[in-house]
């Protein structure tokens, strides 16, 4: 199996179901909420767990009732948690709302998270150990540098995930191998909405760019290769929360078992696929199986 180590965000999902998005000021009527296990760190763990990974989660949660349910779900999924601290205070949320064609907004609350802010001597080896290193944006930006970096001096391959975007540190992007924004993302990152042209612009950082498309699939672009679009499978979404994260944990476990490319990126699809089918973050993720059958 891939040995795949996370550091991330743990976060308690509070999700409200409308059939759309209130405007600044304005109240509207939900038709159902639910309260399901995220974080964009554990949701990559999750999914990359289900795909086939062997994977280590490097992170916080808090000593709320959250706390220990967050812990449960990983471990559930087959994730080793024994780098997942418990700090006093609240774990971290997330303030979801999901209208009725799919489409999100969120607000996160950091809580156990935003204490993550370095890596000690089990979180620097676990690192070592792994194949690959998931990062995204939900820590403090100290300690996914130095992630970063810790993964860059011992040959471990990088991945990670922009979100929330926001102004990165000096020098983090030259130690990340793969960068996977969505469109926004890679826009607010490059000023070029765009899709060709941001990526253009993004390889001047990184050797590699995937931006994800949602329904029209995702740009892989490469140091010295042409970009290609790759399409994604036509279903219809009911809750597009977690996809951009089962795309990236289930693409880390393909390239880890070294598919090509194509093939990786055609797997990942699939998955993130299946994921918006499904109401929630991690409880939407496919497992290996599944995504095999599509």
């Amino acid at each position: 199996m891939t040995a795949i180590a996370v550091l991330g965000s743990t976060n308690m999902d509070l999700v409200a179901y409308v059939a759309r998005a209130p405007g600044r000021g304005e109240t509207v009527t939900g038709r159902e909420f639910r309260t399901v296990p995220g974080g964009k760190g554990a949701n990559q763990a999750v999914a990359a767990a289900r795909a086939g990974g062997e994977v280590v989660m490097i992170g916080a949660v808090g000593t709320d009732e959250y706390g220990s349910s967050l812990r449960t779900n990983l471990e559930h999924a087959g994730v080793d948690t024994d780098l997942l601290h418990t700090v006093a205070g609240p774990s971290g949320t997330a303030h979801i709302v999901v209208d009725d064609e799919g489409s999100n907004a969120i607000v996160v609350i950091p809580g156990a998270n935003g204490t993550v802010t370095a890596l000690g001597p089990g979180e620097r080896a676990a690192v070592a150990a792994a194949a690959l290193l998931l990062l995204q944006l939900e820590l403090p930006l100290s300690v996914v540098a130095e992630g970063a970096r810790t993964a860059k001096s011992r040959g471990v391959r990088t991945i990670l995930t922009p979100s929330p975007v926001q102004p990165l540190p000096s020098g983090l992007l030259d130690d990340v191998d793969l960068l996977v924004p969505n469109e926004h993302e890679a826009a607010a990152l490059t000023g070029c909405v765009e899709p060709h042209a941001a990526a253009q612009i993004l390889l001047r950082q990184v050797p590699e760019v995937v931006i994800t498309l949602g329904r029209r699939g995702c740009l892989y672009a490469a140091r010295g290769g042409e970009r290609v679009l790759f399409p994604a499978p036509e279903v219809t979404a009911v809750d597009t929360t977690g996809a951009g994260d089962t795309f990236v944990g289930t693409l880390a476990v393909a390239l880890g078992e070294g598919r090509s490319v194509p093939e990786a990126l055609a797997w990942a699809s699939c998955a993130a696929a299946l994921c918006v089918q499904r109401p929630g973050a991690s409880t939407s993720m496919p497992y290996r199986s599944e995504i095999d059958a599509l």
